[in-house]
Formats: structure tokens, C-alpha cells, sequence
């Protein structure tokens, strides 16, 4: 094997002529249309549910965590931005490392890719099924306790019964209905009967919507999107009159430490913006309305994050948000069932669309990744009426649905923020490259340029200097090792800087979702490095040798 080969990469000058000729996807995508999908994905489970759980670990100070995490969002969404209006193919952030870094790193982030839409969705699909549930208890319908929860979190509510048995603690409403309905579950051959069906359910019916095309989802997704907005600031509105400023104080009751901790959960309710550009094949003037489009559907979701976060804790003290539909649960505390029962029966569908967005992402991964030679043929297949990539729609319907059913809401989503930082990392890393190799001269949107060459080594200097003399730096050491490979880095683009004259806010989008990356679990990186490990199997296996880029 050929080490430099696995750097071998993709002509940028004729990409766009080799994508033309196989693609056949209807171009239908205007950039309100655009837009209006970038705010379906991203505003879905994040709002309507993990974003109690990141209130919960960081009080109403999690309010200033979506502000740094938007930040480093919107350094990333710039880099897209200007990949896209370059480079308006199908395959994201696997298509600008294929032209900047190399087959290898393109493989790695298209493997990841693979996991953050896959996984995204099952959170998605949890959330719902928990929204579903309660609307229907509010119309007195039951829905059967076990076909409405994973096994493990059944089960481990029932180990948490027994262990604060007798000892006078407070045990959440929640975890004595989980530890019940493990209890009286039915049984088949000794083994518990529990699974999440509506989460698997309401993936089957959008896996078809997906599948018959993207005319009939872009109108789909606009109405819900509608709907969505409407409910949210119906929220914002409505709660406002229930604040009590006491419950705001402390403001940081768990310190900094606690805010960060929600680094995943917040981190969770940002992706989706980078989904538009898996859409590049099927909009009218992709090089134009994707930038557009990923910079105003971020900062339009930004906007309502920070102030949804300020309402829920307003109302309620932030302990009680650790909840998996937070929107709901706060009115309903107060007395407000009805308002409670309208947000249940909107979020059902609104989740909906960003289910939708992520179902219609994903399988044009696979398709760009099949037509390079990296995946089986079979994935690129066009459907000849409907016009969407038939087979990896239904493989992908397939990976997100079955897990959603028997896996638990905080495992989902501890496994999806490794991979979606390491791609925002290289293709602001990719952003570099082309710039230094003088590829982005043409580009028709083009991130202004703030020359970092000292910016860089003096931000470096301070931010070292304070970590030093304000932190207690061996134990942050000991308790997040990996910050020592941040500042490594660190100081080595600050080096380089000084000789290249980088420009800033790439810089700024690799030190922002390296620094992030830090703040996740072990339990986050284990898993990506197993799915990272089977990905590189399957490359070496199958894809290096059967690369279209063979012998070039």
C-alpha cells in the first residue's frame, strides 16, 4: 500500500462537471426553502426536550451555554458556507475534506457523518415518542407503559427505587413510573418485553415521506416549520408572565463546571445546519442560497434558544427540568394543563420535521460516498420516478429506526457530539488548506479574511496565562486530560500562524470545537473510537481498493 495514496484527493476544478453527470435529483430548493429545513433540524429535540436536561446540570446559566456553543457554530457554518458556494454537491462535509484533505480524512468524516445523522435522529425519534404519549394521555387515551420505553432506562429506574428505598430521598415522579413499568411488563422466556414503539413507528412513516421526494418533504417540512415557530413563541410569550426572578438565583448554582457539562445536550440541539449541504443537488442556485441559508436559519435559532432557556428556568427552579419534554412540564407545573396539552400535541409535529431533514440527509451521504467508489454501488441507486437515493433511504430507516426502539435518550445523545465536532474541525481545517493553496480566490461567498497571524499567538498567550494563575491547572488536567492536546494545538497553529498569516475565523472554528470536544465523556469518546475503528476496517477492506481515484 501506498501511504501518500490514502491523501489522494478529488479535482476541485471538475468536480462540479463529474457530480453533474450522475446526479438526476430534482432541483426544487429556494433559499427560503432552505432555510425553513435548517430550522427544522435544528430546532427539534434540542428545544422540546435535551434542552431540560442541560438546564437541569447548568441552571439558568445554560442560557450563556448556547451562547458560546452558537459562536463556535457560526465560525463552522461560515466555513461550510464558503465549501458550499464552491462545491454545491451532495455530499457535505465528506465532499470538502475529499478536495482539501484527502480520501482518508474524507472517509472518516463521512463515517462520521453516518453516525451523527443516524444518531441525531433516534434522539429525535425518543423525544417524539415521549411528546406522542403524553398527547394522547391528555386525551384520556392510554397509551401501554412498555411499548413507550427502552429496557435499560425501565430497568435502571428500578435499580435507583431499590437503592433510595429507606433512605428518605426524593425519588422524581419520572423514575417511579420507569421502575413500574418494568415491574409489570410482560414477560416472554424470562426476558422483559419493553420497547419504544412509537419511536420506531413515526421513523417507518417518514422514511416513506423521504423516499416519494423532496418536492412533497420541502412542503411538508415548510408547514411544520410554521407551526413550530408559532408554538415557540407562543412559549416565550405565554411564560414570561409566570417568571419569578428568584428562581434565577444563583444564576450558576453548579459553578462553570455545571454549565459545560451540558456541552453535549446543548451542542445536540445546534446540528443541523450543516444538513443543508447535503441538499446542495436539489436546490436552484446552491453556490448563492446555501451560504444564505446556514447563516440565517443559525441565527434565527440562536435567538430563540437563549430565551426559551431564560423562560424555563424563569418558571420553574431548574432541579425540576430533568425531563425529556421540559416545554410541557413547566406549564403543567403551574397549573397551565391546557397550554401544556396544545405544546404536547405541536411538538408531536414539529419534532416531526427534523426527523424529516435528517432522514433526507443522510442517504445522500451515502449516494456521494457509493458514486466515489467508497460504499457499495447499490447506494448510489436513483429511484426512476420518485427521484431520491431509494436504497439508502431505506437503509437508513432501517439504522434509525430499530436502535430508537430499545436504546436510552442519554446514551443517543452522549454518542453524536465526537464525530460532529471532528467534522466541523476539519472542514474549517479544510478552509485553511484551500486557502493557503489558493483555491478560494473564486469562491462566491468568501469568508472575510482577518489576517490572525498575531491574534492567534496573542489570544494563545493570555488564554495560557490565565489558565495558569486562575485555575487549579493539574486537577482540570487530571479530570479532562484531553486538554493538553487542546493547547498543543494550539500552539502549534499559533507557530504557523505567525508564518502563514492564517486567516481568524477558521482558527477561531477549530480552537472553539477542539475546546468543546474536551468537555465531552469518556462514554462519548469509547463509542466513537469503536465506530471509528469498524469504519477504517470497512475502508481498508472495500473502499481503498475500490476508489474511483484508483491509479490517478
Amino acid at each position: 500500500m501506498n501511504f501518500n495514496s490514502l491523501f489522494r484527493k478529488k479535482n476541485i476544478l471538475n468536480i462540479q462537471t463529474e457530480e453533474a453527470e450522475h446526479s438526476t435529483l430534482n432541483k426544487v430548493l429556494s433559499v427560503k426553502d432552505l432555510t425553513f429545513f435548517g430550522i427544522a433540524a435544528i430546532i427539534g429535540a434540542g428545544i422540546f426536550s435535551t434542552i431540560g436536561r442541560a438546564s437541569y446540570d447548568g441552571g439558568p446559566a445554560v442560557a450563556l451555554l448556547f451562547v458560546f456553543v452558537a459562536v463556535a457554530c457560526v465560525f463552522t457554518a461560515l466555513c461550510y458556507a464558503q465549501f458550499a458556494s464552491m462545491i454545491p454537491v451532495s455530499g457535505s462535509a465528506y465532499t470538502y475534506a475529499y478536495v482539501s484533505l484527502g480520501e482518508i480524512f474524507a472517509w472518516i468524516i463521512g463515517w462520521a457523518l453516518i453516525l451523527e445523522y443516524a444518531v441525531s435522529n433516534m434522539v429525535v425519534a425518543i423525544s417524539w415518542s415521549e411528546y406522542f404519549t403524553s398527547m394522547l394521555a391528555g386525551f384520556g387515551i392510554h397509551w401501554a407503559d412498555w411499548l413507550a420505553i427502552d429496557a435499560g432506562s425501565a430497568h435502571r429506574a428500578m435499580e435507583q427505587i431499590q437503592q433510595f428505598s429507606g433512605t428518605g430521598e426524593p425519588v422524581s415522579d419520572n423514575i417511579v413510573k420507569a421502575a413500574q413499568t418494568y415491574q409489570s411488563a410482560p414477560e416472554f422466556l424470562g426476558y422483559k418485553i419493553i420497547f419504544d414503539l412509537p419511536a420506531g413507528l413515526i421513523t417507518f412513516f417518514i422514511t416513506i415521506l423521504a423516499y416519494i421526494g423532496i418536492k412533497e418533504s420541502r412542503n411538508v417540512s415548510n408547514a411544520l416549520v410554521y407551526l413550530k415557530l408559532g408554538v415557540i413563541v407562543f412559549v416565550i410569550i405565554a411564560g414570561v408572565f409566570f417568571i419569578k426572578p428568584e428562581n434565577w438565583s444563583p444564576f450558576m448554582p453548579n459553578g462553570v463546571g455545571g454549565v459545560l457539562s451540558g456541552v453535549a445536550a446543548v451542542f445536540f440541539a445546534f446540528i443541523g445546519f450543516d444538513s443543508l449541504s447535503t441538499m446542495a443537488e436539489e436546490s436552484k442556485n446552491p453556490q448563492k442560497d446555501l451560504p444564505k441559508a446556514m447563516i440565517y436559519c443559525l441565527i434565527i435559532c440562536t435567538a430563540l434558544y437563549i430565551l426559551i432557556s431564560l423562560v424555563l428556568t424563569g418558571m420553574v427552579n431548574f432541579k425540576e427540568l430533568r425531563v425529556d419534554d421540559p416545554l410541557a412540564y413547566v406549564f403543567s407545573k403551574i397549573g397551565m394543563n391546557f397550554v401544556a396539552g396544545i405544546i404536547s400535541i405541536s411538538a408531536v409535529i414539529a419534532i416531526t420535521s427534523a426527523l424529516l431533514i435528517y432522514q433526507i440527509g443522510q442517504p445522500r451521504i451515502w449516494m456521494t460516498m457509493s458514486r466515489d467508489g467508497l460504499l457499495w454501488k447499490k447506494f448510489a441507486e436513483i429511484h426512476p420516478k420518485y427521484k431520491t437515493p431509494a436504497f439508502s433511504t431505506i437503509i437508513t430507516g432501517l439504522l434509525v429506526g430499530l436502535p430508537a426502539m430499545f436504546l436510552d435518550m442519554q446514551f443517543v445523545v452522549d454518542l453524536t457530539s465526537v464525530g460532529t465536532f471532528f467534522a466541523f474541525i476539519l472542514v474549517c481545517a479544510g478552509t485553511l488548506f484551500l486557502d493557503y493553496k489558493g483555491l478560494t480566490k473564486n469562491a462566491k461567498f468568501k469568508i472575510p479574511y482577518i489576517n490572525g497571524q498575531y491574534i492567534v499567538v496573542l489570544l494563545f498567550i493570555l488564554a495560557f496565562v490565565l489558565f495558569l494563575t486562575q485555575t487549579d491547572c493539574k486537577a482540570v488536567i487530571a479530570e479532562k486530560p484531553l486538554l493538553v492536546f487542546f493547547w498543543l494545538v494550539w500552539l502549534g497553529i499559533s507557530v504557523t500562524s505567525l508564518k502563514l498569516k492564517y486567516s481568524l475565523i477558521p482558527v477561531m472554528g477549530i480552537l472553539f470545537n477542539l475546546y468543546l470536544m474536551t468537555e465531552l465523556g469518556w462514554s462519548n469518546w469509547t463509542m466513537f473510537i469503536i465506530w471509528l475503528v469498524l469504519g477504517l476496517t470497512i475502508y481498508f477492506c472495500f473502499s481503498y481498493k475500490n476508489s474511483k481515484l484508483v491509479g490517478k
